[in-house]
């Protein structure tokens, strides 16, 4: 009942919002007389907040039409290379008549936000690589005819789209991927398969979520799998083609999300309505760029949800030993042909540092020589993958890890 309830107070929103939308626009205008009146601009401004903080936000898109090879600026096209159910390979083809790079395939998180999050990360990857990005479906839009997906599905996709790419595939999981991406690893190695990755890069994820425990993992062991299960997965309602479907609602993860730092986004929208009253435009764009992405949010598949907490969050099942596929043990030991790159921030308040490292105490085969892990001073979660510290000192340090394993 949750997810339809918050359907209905959307619809219900809808006309106030409209409203205040043209309000807005009519006190704004130069030409309105009603522009002139005293307070015109704050309530303006107080109703275009309004209308940001109550609109749907949808899919963002990537954006990325360009790069720079070797000092020349060339086009960049998005192709989907393959598709499943619940995600699709989506590759940055670029036009340059250069060896292409190396491979590069980055495993964007399906926990709440759409792939198009990374976009700074493949920004920074796409002059001197070959991308690729697992660009995962809104759990909400796939039919229950389509059937279910979990943790082991999850694997089975990684899998997939490395046979696909084939082998000197590098491969950069990125938060909550890195178990599964690991363990895809650990299984394609022992079977001795020739798409194993070239390198791995596992970067701000639970490996081991037992260290310095953030919220997010003393919620996940505060409270029974059916607690989470009567309280946090909800049927999606009609008209949404996945309706039936049983989700983690991407409102509610965002709603998480938020309380974690409720002061600082409070924050942001007082800042917000300042900029609109002020019109500094460069203030409002930067803002409505960043909310924009951050807003856009999608629904998980219960069971890969439900595995996640279960598997990952409480029982901690990589990390002991005692993660299965399917059934079939995975041994991380496997691993002895991929070099390994370990990256953590050190203000990171999601995957606390010491979660990420730990798989070079699981992957006890590769070579020391082959191993790297960098701590980011300074860089909480989202600052690993994006912005300043990620640009200028995590990724190039990223680029020579690659072209050296």
């Amino acid at each position: 009942m949750m997810y339809f309830a918050h359907e209905m107070s959307r619809a219900a929103l809808m006309p106030l919002r409209m409203l205040t939308g043209a309000q807005s626009q009519l006190l704004r205008h130069p030409d309105s007389p009603l522009s002139n009146i005293p307070g015109a601009r704050s309530i303006a401004s107080a109703s275009a907040v309004f209308g940001d903080l109550t609109r749907r936000y949808p899919k963002p898109a990537f954006n990325l039409n360009s790069t720079v090879c070797d000092d020349k600026r060339v086009d960049v096209q998005e192709v989907i290379v393959k598709r499943h159910p619940f995600a699709q390979l989506k590759h940055f083809q670029r036009s340059t008549e250069r060896p292409d790079g190396p491979k590069l395939l980055i495993v964007a998180p399906l926990s709440g936000h759409f792939a198009s999050l990374l976009r700074g990360t493949v920004e920074a990857m796409l002059p001197d690589h070959d991308v690729y990005i697992t660009d995962w479906r809104d759990a909400c839009r796939v039919p229950v005819t389509m059937g279910d997906f979990g943790l082991d599905d999850y694997i089975d996709y990684v899998i997939d789209f490395m046979e696909h790419l084939g082998p000197d595939t590098h491969v950069l999981a990125v938060c909550q991927p890195v178990v599964p991406v690991l363990a895809a690893t650990a299984l394609m190695a022992e079977d001795g398969h020739p798409a194993t990755p070239s390198s791995l890069a596992l970067m701000s994820g639970p490996i081991d979520a037992r260290i310095d425990p953030t919220e997010p993992c003393k919620l996940a062991t505060k409270h029974s799998l059916g607690w989470f299960k009567r309280n946090l997965v909800h049927p999606v309602p009609a008209p949404y083609p996945g309706a039936m479907r049983k989700v983690y609602p991407g409102f509610l993860q965002l709603a998480g999300f938020i309380n974690m730092n409720f002061d600082r986004h409070l924050g942001a929208y007082r800042e917000l309505f300042k900029s609109l009253r002020a019109g500094d435009h460069d203030k409002i764009s930067r803002h409505r760029e960043f909310y924009d992405e951050y807003l856009a949010v999608m629904d998980l598949p219960a069971t890969y949800y439900l595995d996640t907490i279960q598997r990952v969050f409480q029982e901690f099942h990589l990390a002991r030993g005692c993660l299965r596929h399917r059934g079939r043990p995975v041994n991380p030991a496997a691993i002895r042909n991929t070099a390994l790159m370990t990256i953590e921030g050190a203000k990171d308040d999601i995957s606390s540092p010491g979660q990420t490292r730990a798989a070079h105490d699981l992957c006890i085969n590769v070579p020391s020589a082959r191993r790297v892990h960098h701590i980011q001073q300074g860089a909480g979660h989202y600052g690993v993958f994006n912005g300043r510290h990620w640009r200028e000192e995590i990724s190039p340090k990223l680029r020579t890890f690659i072209r050296s394993a």
